[in-house]
């Protein structure tokens, strides 16, 4: 069994194992794949697995050996896989592999959006605290959570264990979601339509995916909708929120505060409008890249590959269930 691996730098760049796929079959692994090399990379593969390489319906002229194509993150689209659904090729990807990373980031970004740690503990090594005569100061008054309503657009496993941490802070939870059920037994807890989450929430985290109805879903309209001086959290994906929108409410201060772990272009333009807004936190794609999390995909990946071996193949997104 023949694998080729088109990306494997970002997701291992020497800290976690491949070997639960290297024990399935002859993997050569590339740290990244430019278009015009992937026909060449792909020949003789049996399965091709990618992150970000995108694999289109262009390439599958060169793909005649590809039998079934994994993609090493919960996105996927970057693969045409209609096109592999037509060659009766199926589409795996891995989910649930980093839950817990992606929400603590979301309340990470939410605790330094609150507390400016940063912003103080940069401010006392400038020396600052040592010119003035008082035992404390601050820059940013502090904002304590307690009592704060947590909206969360969004309720898979990610926007669960995110209500999870708001609750664990004393926060109230609100939830919005395709299909409201299995709420939480904690307390207080209510799924909730957009409009009085937005009306409702002091904090706003998106867990949503990526389509058609959640494209934009942040945007002039929804924004004007928000409690004046909200917080807004996007560890989701980074076209979930109009950013120029986004922009104008933060130099408003219609929203108070915003962090987020995603943009719309990746990586970003010098130009992004989120650049220059106050009190905005942006990470580059990284919630998902603990150790753990990346060790999970390669796990989860490799199960997917033993599985589709047997003939059960699991986590298919383009509804081709034979090998």
């Amino acid at each position: 069994m023949e694998i080729v691996i088109l990306d494997g730098a970002i997701l291992n760049p020497g800290d976690v194992d491949w070997g639960p796929v290297k024990a399935l079959g002859n993997v050569t692994i590339y740290d990244e794949t430019p278009t015009g090399k992937l026909a060449g990379r792909a020949r003789g593969a049996d399965i091709l697995l990618t992150n970000k390489t995108p694999v289109r319906q262009s390439d599958l002229a060169g793909l005649e050996s590809v039998r079934m194509v994994g993609v090493l993150a919960t996105g996927y689209n970057v693969v045409d896989i209609d096109a592999f659904a037509a060659r009766g090729i199926p589409v795996c990807n891995v989910v649930a592999y980093g839950v817990d990373d992606v929400a603590q980031h979301a309340m990470a970004l939410l605790l330094e959006l609150c507390r400016c740690v940063s912003l103080h503990s940069q401010s006392v090594k400038d020396g600052e605290w040592s010119k003035i005569n008082q035992w404390c100061y601050w820059k940013h008054t502090p904002v304590c959570l307690n009592g704060m309503t947590m909206g969360i657009i969004g309720f898979g496993t990610i926007g669960r264990r995110v209500g999870e941490f708001a609750h664990a802070f004393g926060m109230n939870v609100l939830a919005n979601c395709r299909n409201p059920k299995n709420p939480p037994t904690y307390s207080p807890f209510a799924f909730a339509p957009l409009d009085r989450l937005l009306a409702s929430s002091d904090v706003i985290s998106l867990h949503c995916p990526l389509t058609p109805q959640t494209h934009g879903i942040i945007n002039a309209s929804t924004l004007g909708k928000m409690k004046k001086g909200a917080f807004l959290l996007n560890t989701a994906r980074g076209q979930l929120v109009d950013e120029k929108a986004a922009a104008k409410a933060l130099k408003s201060g219609m929203l108070g505060g915003m962090g987020t772990d995603v943009l719309s272009v990746e990586p970003p333009k010098k130009n992004n409008p989120l650049f220059k807004t106050p009190n905005t936190l942006i990470t580059p794609h990284m919630a998902w890249a603990t150790t753990k999390a990346r060790q999970n995909v390669i796990n989860l990946m490799a199960e997917n590959i033993r599985r589709w071996q047997e003939g059960t193949p699991v986590n298919v997104v383009n509804g081709v269930t034979g090998k």
